[in-house]
């Protein structure tokens, strides 16, 4: 795997914290040319310099037309990883509309905003490239207080699967990866402030673990690369076995 990803040019949504920081720095450690964009400037700022030859674009995925003028300045990708997303949760009963309407466009319409640019040059430059779209185990499984949420995961794989329909032709492919809660920073800050919710979920986790972000990091580039060349379409938990049970 490492030898495909030398010199190949991938962009990262969100890639500046959590599992996004993981997918990118592993990217440009296998010699891929990474660019990250996200809305985080401080986060973006420390990125860089760290890393200085990963490149870093700032702007609010949320809006349609600036996203879209930022991506396509960036020129033709050979990989495209769809991470960025917010949880905004609250019970059913309060979810706003302000909330759903700020969970859709980042979670969804980023993810078809930026992957309409990225595909087009794809296609155009004849690059059989490869797609993968962050989702949750939250596409599968209700979640408590997590109404925007579940409903825009749900809606991501719905995507993924009419993406791999229409651009598998182009012989691009486009998949899922399905994680269940993962020990980020703010992973641990969310499901640890309440012991009772992690031991809850952990009960429905046949490996009895939360995940790492190099698990989900590892099913990423797996995917990303042409060991999954006849994958496509698919949506691929990394979640412990939650989802049989």
């Amino acid at each position: 795997m490492d030898k495909y990803f030398k010199g190949k040019r991938i962009l990262v949504t969100g890639g500046c914290q959590g599992i996004g920081r993981g997918i990118a720095l592993e990217l440009w450690r296998q010699g891929s040319n990474v660019v990250v964009i996200s809305n985080q400037r401080d986060n973006l700022e420390n990125l860089k310099k760290e890393y200085p030859t990963i490149d870093v674009v700032c702007v609010d995925l949320a809006d349609w037309d600036k996203t879209r003028e930022a991506v396509d300045s960036l020129g033709v990708f050979e990989g495209l990883v769809n991470n960025a997303g917010v949880a905004i949760t609250a019970p059913f009963f309060e979810c706003s509309p302000e909330s759903f309407d700020r969970t859709m466009a980042v979670n969804v319409k980023s993810i078809l905003n930026i992957s309409q640019i990225v595909a087009k040059k794809m296609v155009d430059n004849k690059i059989k490239g490869s797609i993968v779209n962050i989702s949750s185990q939250a596409s599968k499984s209700a979640l408590k207080d997590h109404t925007a949420y579940c409903a825009s995961k749900s809606a991501v794989d719905s995507l993924t699967r009419v993406m791999a329909l229409e651009l598998g032709p182009h012989g691009i492919r486009i998949n899922t990866v399905n994680p269940t809660v993962i020990m980020t920073d703010l992973g641990r800050k969310v499901w640890f402030s309440d012991p009772s919710n992690a031991e809850a979920m952990l009960l429905k986790i046949p490996l009895g673990r939360f995940g790492e972000v190099h698990e989900v990091v590892n099913t990423v580039l797996f995917l990303l690369s042409d060991a999954a060349s006849m994958i496509t379409g698919v949506h691929l938990p990394v979640d412990g076995g939650y989802l049989a049970t």
